[in-house]
């Protein structure tokens, strides 16, 4: 394989060699056995379900130096024993319902899927697909990324296999429970609707803020104005009926910022068969929902908008070839030069939010402060009649690290300008510090407004996308979701005020 950072699948390694043979379907040595260096989960067993080709080979050299790979065509291999799967497109679709059958076979084990899609694929992973697999990997992938991703999980397993053992001895479930890379609970069956916490591990006070304090409360203090109160309700019907729950939950930290929760509930029950307990299981997935709304907004984009302007510019190609007269000829040329101009367009916004919403965290705060003036300066020129104004606090600067805020602002400043045909459009942009810890950010003009149905998709979800516009809404919701915070579109007859609210420092 060539270096660390190297591309896996979809480019040649740098020395160019392929897995070598050992025991049959089993790429490591049977001799080789765990070093003091290895870490937990490294004589685990890597399934790759699929087709065998370069691919496979690549991927199998990629993790053979942690893991037992196991390589299989065949949808009877997951009969087999393993500790992840890796399987491409081909393998899911032929699995079909077996996936959930063996994942319940293993339960109340975690047993992770992962589902490799090609960069160039037509088609990407629908909702149904999200729900059934615990990641989906991107090929070509660097090594070190892939080895971290399938390490996570396998951590992952092998906790869920640790706490099956530990459950009967208090103390062992004690120290593992504190090292889990998950957050975890445990909370007591009692009458009413309350459980009161017991225990909580070091994962649950830094995913939530929360620590010991909390010990004797109910863990609904996590739900917030946003909560959804149906998933509450499918919460409190499990630990009534004393079942598993498997929920994804809006929850909030101790200082107010949103997260989505991968809550996971078991009722632990005593040798007479009585629910004593309930263990709980946290895992941050706020990124993997923002990235599946991204995924439906742009499949909506893709299927209307684009099918919707060449639709158009055929139709007037066709005008063109039955030659009309010179003003027809110069009219449908008009339409289709604006038409591309168009596409253009959705393709640089689709672009836009891609490299903004995926931007990896920042390495150190920027000043808040000297991008706003930045982005008033552009603005004016860009735009000489329109008058932009800034309102800051006194103190200088203001340091924030919330990925993609100067560019959700300025895409609020510009389109406040862009869409207002007054003579002299006017903008402010307002910061305050408020609550402690946060900054909000609001981006009032004089414009004629929002329309209402561009904004209520933002909560009741997409329909359909007449044109690109809308992206520049979606963009900063998105960098507002990522961050936890509020976002607000207040339209009245005076102008329209946009609100970012966000945590500092996230």
């Amino acid at each position: 394989m060539g270096s660390e950072s190297g591309p896996v699948v979809g480019g040649a390694d740098s020395d160019g060699s392929a897995v070598t043979d050992s025991a049959p379907g089993d790429s490591r040595a049977p001799n080789q056995g765990r070093t003091e260096t290895s870490s937990p989960g490294d004589d685990a067993t890597v399934l790759l379900l699929m087709d065998a080709d370069r691919d496979r080979e690549l991927l199998a050299e990629a993790l053979s130096d942690r893991y037992r790979i196991r390589a299989a065509a065949d949808p009877a291999a997951l009969d087999a024993e393993f500790d992840c799967c890796l399987l491409d497109a081909g393998a899911f679709e032929a699995i079909g319902d077996a996936l959930d059958a063996r994942r319940e076979r293993a339960g109340p084990a975690f047993l992770p899927f992962v589902l490799l899609v090609g960069e160039n694929a037509r088609t990407q992973p629908t909702d149904r697909a999200w729900e059934r697999v615990d990641d989906v990997i991107e090929l070509p992938v660097a090594r070190r990324a892939l080895l971290t991703r399938v390490s996570n999980l396998i951590e992952r397993r092998t906790t869920s296999l640790r706490l099956r053992r530990t459950v009967a001895d208090l103390r062992l479930k004690e120290r593992s429970m504190d090292e889990a890379p998950v957050g975890i609970t445990l909370a007591r069956a009692a009458d009413g609707d309350d459980n009161p916490l017991v225990y909580l591990n070091e994962e649950f006070e830094s995913l939530t803020g929360h620590g010991e304090e909390r010990l004797g409360e109910d863990c609904r203090f996590l739900q917030g104005p946003d909560t959804s109160e149906e998933t509450t309700d499918e919460i409190r019907a499990g630990l009534d009926e004393e079942r598993p729950v498997d929920v994804d939950v809006l929850n909030y930290r101790a200082n107010g910022q949103k997260f989505w929760n991968r809550l996971q509930i078991e009722p632990l029950r005593n040798e007479a068969g009585e629910t004593t307990h309930f263990v709980g299981f946290q895992t941050d997935i706020t990124d993997r929902k923002i990235r599946e709304r991204r995924l439906e907004v742009m499949a909506r984009v893709l299927n209307h908008n684009l099918r919707n302007k060449m639709n158009l510019i055929s139709g007037y190609a066709d005008l063109l070839r039955k030659g009309p007269d010179e003003e027809s000829q110069r009219r449908a040329l008009d339409v289709i030069a604006e038409t591309a101009a168009d596409l253009t367009g959705i393709a640089a916004a689709v672009q836009k939010v891609d490299e903004t919403v995926s931007a990896p965290p920042l390495d150190a705060p920027i000043d808040l402060r000297d991008e706003l003036i930045e982005i008033r300066n552009r603005t004016r020129s860009r735009y000489p009649e329109a008058e932009v104004t800034l309102a800051l606090p006194d103190d200088d600067p203001i340091g924030v690290t919330v990925v993609g805020l100067p560019v959700a602002v300025a895409e609020a400043v510009e389109n406040a300008v862009k869409h207002n045909d007054a003579p002299s459009p006017s903008v402010e942009v307002r910061v305050e510090r408020r609550p402690p810890g946060w900054i909000a950010i609001e981006v009032a003009d004089d414009g004629p407004g929002i329309p209402d149905h561009e904004t209520q998709v933002l909560e009741a979800g997409e329909t359909s996308l007449t044109h690109a516009d809308r992206l520049g809404i979606w963009l900063m919701y998105w960098v507002v979701a990522k961050a936890g915070g509020e976002f607000d579109v207040d339209t009245g007859a005076d102008g329209t005020t946009i609100r970012l609210e966000v945590p500092a420092h996230p």
